[in-house]
């Protein structure tokens, strides 16, 4: 008896693929798609699919703030988490918000579907390519150290605020803002904004943003 899932990803092509590969699986059924957090909570409440597979942002809500309020209403649902930037902080929020599975989406379409399968056997235990290496780095920090002040810049960098906009949140001089980004730069191994908010992500420093030049 084949397994029904149901995909929710604002990204078409994405789901596409995915689909693709779950009817590659003879073990499962692509019972749906939606493209919003609405219109897939709906869904599921119709639907009633064994394993969801959500993505972390979507256009209209939080898949993470989706997953929890899924999991407290469902113990034995299969929650698999997709998301765009698989940084320490994502896969741990994941794990806290219920999911049974963290993937990141430029991993294969056959480790969705590997992932929706352990769902489906195991909601209730969390599975992640990195989770060892993630418990590791949380139980014995490495990596760039910032300081709190470097802290707060970085995560107003991450919200779009440029020099100017920086020294007045913080009361600081732009020359001083602007020595506080050279220094994070320099810890993160960045050229620019974008790749600091990257580096930033993928040591579990700050939580998936959107980037933009």
């Amino acid at each position: 008896m084949s397994t029904s899932v149901l995909l929710i990803d604002d990204h078409d092509l994405i789901r596409q693929g995915l689909s693709r590969a779950f009817e590659r699986s003879p073990d499962f059924n692509v019972v749906g798609q939606a493209g919003t957090l609405a219109e897939g909570e709906r869904m599921v409440h119709g639907m009633a699919p064994e394993v969801v597979v959500i993505d972390v942002r979507l256009p209209d809500g939080s898949g993470l703030d989706a997953t929890r309020r899924l999991r407290d209403r469902n113990a034995d649902m299969g929650i698999v988490v997709l998301t765009m930037y698989a940084g320490d902080e994502q896969l741990f929020a994941a794990l806290e918000a219920g999911a049974s599975a963290f993937v990141p989406k430029d991993a294969p379409s056959e480790d969705v579907v590997a992932a929706a399968r352990h769902a489906a056997v195991s909601p209730r235990s969390f599975t992640a390519a990195d989770l060892a290496d993630a418990m590791r780095r949380r139980m014995q920090p490495s990596g760039p150290q910032l300081s709190p002040r470097e802290k707060e810049v970085l995560n107003l960098l991450a919200e779009g605020l440029g020099v100017s906009a920086i020294a007045r949140r913080l009361f600081i001089s732009e020359s001083t803002a602007k020595t506080h980004i050279s220094k994070i730069y320099d810890k993160l191994g960045a050229g620019n904004r974008a790749q600091a908010i990257m580096s930033a992500i993928r040591a579990g420093l700050i939580r998936e943003v959107s980037i933009t030049a």
